[in-house]
């Protein structure tokens, strides 16, 4: 991102100036009769919030005020007074910032405090923004004027994270919005969520000692721990001692299951979840025994799917709960779509006021797609605040997403003060960022939200993908009239460049979504091939267009990922290119019956036609797959007549996380009369599944053969068995098929 600082030329004063008599004229013409004071006793860090304050007032009144210590104070100066020099009793989060006798009192109960202050101040007082890393307004004035301040805040929210790399990578910016550096302050690194697997290994113990595992039916599978295990207890805190003790500034560690819901059913187990309502049971009944042994230290742990539920027993007070909103449907705030998750988050207020939320505000499949839960953001921090909820951390992608620059700034705007008028708010962000493009930016937000509070039965999932939303918020109607809106936005800003790579970067998320309405062919404008003049097939300009701007807009800015599987910008630009090759080929499959012989299950309507639609599947299962759990596919092909064919090519999806994986083998056979079946060929699986496997791939099954004739032609994909060190271990996998090309 190209820095710019945006500069507000104002004739007279300051906006906020008053030609009050008892107004404070802090510069005037350059110069200024007041003096920055620091404590004493100043840290470090009061003193580079002093220094921040005098940066700031020399860029806006062009005055460089001196900085001076307590003791060294000028007579007949006039004071900004950094830190509590009045030895005020302030809360540890509390500000105050106060006019007296002409003198300005900036102080706040801790260091954070008071850089929060200073930047409170500077904000609110003196009109500064901060949009994004080097992208700032500063109000420019000869002369600086201030009403009267009398103005204290202690923030409800006391530990604010916004995952998102603007703040990890520029910790400037996460000061001036307020929010945590790192997604985990404090936290042990090596022990920060999911980290039953890092204290009993599976490599380690599993073999030996499977009784330190989960029971699931009959099986110990190394899945999560068994936490009635005496062994297994001594094991955890064994390694929360050595951790520690090899981190000596932490002060939190997570002791928190696995990412699954393989919870141990043993007789022990069972018996404590049963009384307690809930498998927390045994959760906060062995962590509290881990708590009690480091008295000094925070013990944090999942209420997390199976776990969400509150069980009856208290946690201990240094055992902070992290509450996980994960299943929640995004179209609509928790309070009204995910009430169960509501109930929850009041149940664990009864229990602990150590309560840390972890909220969700991103689609993991499709980090670029559109994915409009804005309005929710405030409600939902609304509710988190209403239930005493002090550290709240909000999953963004962390990476480049859907307007991530928008979104960041106003979850963490809206973390500090949950009551912010959020159109004003989303007004300043895309007036401010977006310059003259901000009210096409600002509209298509306002329009592609209203749409899906209009449609009350659709479900907008984290692990969704664009193509469920084809009928709804992303109808080829809409898809038009969003482009257009970027199209005026891209116009409006043409004479510069700098805000130009920022429009194109907030369209991102439309044209991804037209690339893949155009995969699907939902309609002839949005296809992946169109006649020519000659009426041949030949590949949508608009597609080649938008293919070649998407990638480039991509990799200026430096945006590597598609989703959290690993799924790269330019292996998404490969597939999409092969996908455009393979949609020019000719294929006897084509609008060809098929018929399975294997039940599938959910996914693209269970209907195998799919297979020989034309449309071509994504990266996600969501995207034109035809899915089978727990059992093969087995599927038949009807030519229509007898073909002469030579070719056979099967595409297959692995989301290895999503407990999909490519089928362990493939095999093709060939009928004349559909009762006798001839083999044509098996093809083995050429990466095998394996923990280092590829998380997120397509690969195709191809198979070439002595030309033949054929009418009949059965696929029969073999499931792989879910292995047992995977997360998923005793649960079915998946086969995912589409497009079948067959010449």
């Amino acid at each position: 991102m190209q820095n710019n600082i945006f500069v507000v030329l104002l004739s007279f004063t300051l906006l906020f100036n008053s030609c009050s008599t008892d107004e404070l004229t802090l510069i005037k013409n350059g110069s200024s009769a007041y003096e920055i004071v620091f404590i004493d006793s100043a840290t470090q860090s009061q003193y580079s919030s002093a220094e921040t304050l005098q940066q700031y007032l020399n860029q806006i009144g062009n005055a460089k005020l001196e900085i001076v210590d307590e003791s060294s104070q000028t007579i007949g100066k006039k004071k900004i007074y950094i830190g509590n020099i009045k030895e005020e009793d302030l809360q540890p989060h509390e500000l105050r910032i106060k006019t007296e006798n002409e003198n300005i009192f900036i102080s706040g109960g801790s260091d954070k405090a008071l850089k929060n202050a200073v930047f409170e101040f500077l904000g609110n007082y003196l009109g500064c923004k901060w949009y994004a890393p080097g992208v700032e307004e500063v109000p420019l004035s000869k002369t600086v004027s201030l009403k009267p301040i009398d103005y204290s805040y202690i923030p409800e929210i006391t530990t604010r994270t916004v995952h998102s790399k603007l703040f990890y990578e520029n910790h400037e910016f996460a000061d001036q919005q307020k929010v945590t550096y790192e997604a985990f302050p404090k936290y042990v690194p090596e022990a920060k969520v999911h980290t039953f697997h890092r204290f009993v290994p599976e490599e380690e113990f599993y073999e030996s000692h499977p009784e330190y595992y989960a029971l699931r039916g009959e099986k110990r599978l190394p899945t999560q721990l068994c936490l009635t295990n005496e062994k297994v207890l001594q094991i955890v805190k064994d390694s929360v001692a050595s951790l520690f003790k090899r981190n000596p500034t932490a002060s939190v560690i997570s002791v928190s299951q696995d990412d699954n819901q393989q919870h141990c059913q043993c007789n022990n187990c069972s018996i404590i979840d049963e009384k307690e309502g809930s498998p927390s049971g045994t959760m906060i009944h062995f962590v509290n025994q881990v708590a009690k042994s480091f008295p000094d230290k925070t013990i944090s742990t999942l209420a997390y799917q199976y776990t969400r539920k509150p069980p009856k027993t208290h946690p201990e007070p240094n055992v902070l709960i992290t509450l996980c909103s994960i299943e929640c449907d995004r179209s609509a705030p928790i309070s009204e779509k995910c009430t169960d998750f509501a109930s929850d988050l009041i149940g664990w207020g009864k229990l602990t006021n150590n309560i840390r939320i972890w909220d969700y505000t991103t689609q993991f499949t499709n980090f670029l797609s559109p994915f409009p839960n804005i309005h929710t953001l405030q409600p939902n921090i609304q509710l988190f605040r209403g239930n005493n909820a002090k550290w709240v951390f909000e999953q963004h992608s962390h990476n480049p997403s859907e307007l991530f620059e928008l979104r960041s700034y106003v979850t963490a705007r809206l973390l500090w003060n949950p009551d912010l008028d959020m159109d004003e708010l989303l007004k300043e962000f895309t007036t401010g960022y977006y310059q003259e493009a901000g009210p096409f930016v600002k509209k298509y937000i306002d329009l592609i939200h209203t749409k899906i509070q209009e449609d009350n039965d659709f479900l907008l999932f984290l692990y969704g993908d664009p193509s469920e939303a084809f009928s709804s918020y992303l109808n080829p109607e809409l898809l038009s009239e969003y482009a257009q809106l970027f199209d005026e936005a891209e116009k409006a800003v043409a004479h510069r460049p700098e805000v130009m790579e920022r429009v194109k970067m907030a369209r991102l998320g439309i044209d991804y979504a037209i690339l893949e309405a155009c995969r699907k062919n939902i309609t002839t404008e949005y296809s992946l091939l169109v006649n020519n003049q000659e009426s041949k097939k030949t590949i949508n300009p608009m597609v080649a267009s938008l293919l070649d701007n998407f990638i480039n807009t991509a990799r200026k800015n430096n945006i590597t990922l598609m989703n959290e599987m690993g799924f790269t910008v330019n292996e998404y630009a490969s597939n999409y290119m092969s996908a455009l090759k393979i949609a020019q080929k000719p294929n006897k499959a084509k609008g060809k019956k098929v018929v399975t012989l294997t039940k599938p299950k959910k996914y693209a309507n269970e209907d195998p036609l799919i297979l020989t639609d034309g449309a071509l599947g994504g990266s996600s299962f969501y995207a034109n797959w035809l899915g089978y759990e727990g059992n093969d596919m087995e599927v038949i092909i009807d030519l229509g007549e007898s073909q002469n064919i030579s070719t056979i090519s099967l595409a297959f999806l692995q989301v290895t996380n999503h407990v999909v994986f490519l089928p362990s083998s493939v095999s093709y056979s060939a009928s004349i009369d559909n009762r006798n079946f001839t083999s044509l060929g098996n093809i083995k699986n050429p990466v095998p599944l394996q923990k280092t496997s590829k998380v997120n791939d397509i690969k195709r099954f191809d198979l070439a053969f002595e030309p033949r004739e054929v009418r009949y032609l059965k696929v029969h994909a073999k499931n792989t068995e879910t292995p047992y060190w995977h997360h998923a271990a005793g649960l079915p996998s998946w086969v995912f098929a589409d497009e079948i090309i067959i010449n």
